[in-house]
């Protein structure tokens, strides 16, 4: 890869609006010849202080711990194998866990979404070698993940998730999102993108922000691709509907 890559894209594989954000960047990427390198934030680090009993839905906790174990495993191949297999680990990541099966997207008893039986066949399409799925269970990795959290973090200000991008780092413009729920024609991700980045770029904005989203456009949430989602509010980030 290139270096420094055009972009740098931060994501935690259980998240669905970075999914999202995720294919329309491939879009983009693939119109303007883009590098993309692949980094990590994980959901679970960033919310290590929070009480998820008060603050989130009760699969939330075990969908974001899989998301850390996931991330491990990422980082066991980057390290193996440099940064190149990250990006097709995330396709592959994000089509088994969003686009592959119709009902909901969190972990529950019947989801093995963070497990080896999970990990390896993927491991195995990618032709990436299994010992892989050893990382899922390997904190001492986290000191990484927690240091790539804490980077993508100090680009934004810390009161955001995922994805996060910046655009011609390491001393270009990022911001958080941005968060879509539909994914836009090969025109629109370019026009989109113009947009979102001649914003950003202002050195006097800060924020643009509304917590009503409809639900992305993804088979896991039962929103074909000609489909649009009903609109929820996604307040604290999360469809919590008690206060």
């Amino acid at each position: 890869m290139p270096w420094p890559p055009d972009i740098a894209f931060y994501f935690d594989p259980v998240c669905p609006f970075a999914w999202m954000t995720s294919k329309w960047i491939r879009t983009v990427q693939a119109q303007r010849d883009y590098t993309v390198d692949w980094r990590f934030i994980s959901l679970r680090l960033l919310n290590a202080h929070v009480d998820y009993d008060a603050h989130f839905p009760p699969e939330y906790e075990a969908g974001h711990t899989a998301g850390l174990r996931l991330l491990r495993a990422a980082a066991s191949i980057r390290g193996e194998h440099g940064p190149e297999p990250i990006g097709p680990l995330y396709t592959a990541l994000g089509h088994a866990i969003f686009d592959s099966h119709t009902g909901s997207y969190l972990v529950d008893d019947t989801d093995l979404r963070g497990t080896a039986d999970f990990l390896d066949p993927i491991l195995t399409d990618l032709g990436l070698p299994s010992h892989h799925v050893d990382a899922l269970d390997d904190t001492s990795l986290d000191t990484l993940i927690q240091a790539e959290t804490d980077e993508a973090l100090a680009l934004t200000g810390r009161d955001v998730g995922t994805p996060i991008i910046q655009f011609q780092p390491p001393e270009g413009v990022a911001f958080f999102g941005p968060v879509i729920s539909r994914l836009p024609s090969d025109e629109d991700a370019t026009r989109l993108w113009d947009h979102v980045i001649g914003l950003a770029s202002f050195p006097g904005f800060a924020e643009l922000k509304r917590s009503l989203r409809e639900k992305p456009q993804l088979v896991a949430f039962g929103v074909a691709d000609d489909q649009v989602g009903v609109a929820e509010d996604w307040h604290a980030g999360s469809r919590r509907t008690d206060e």
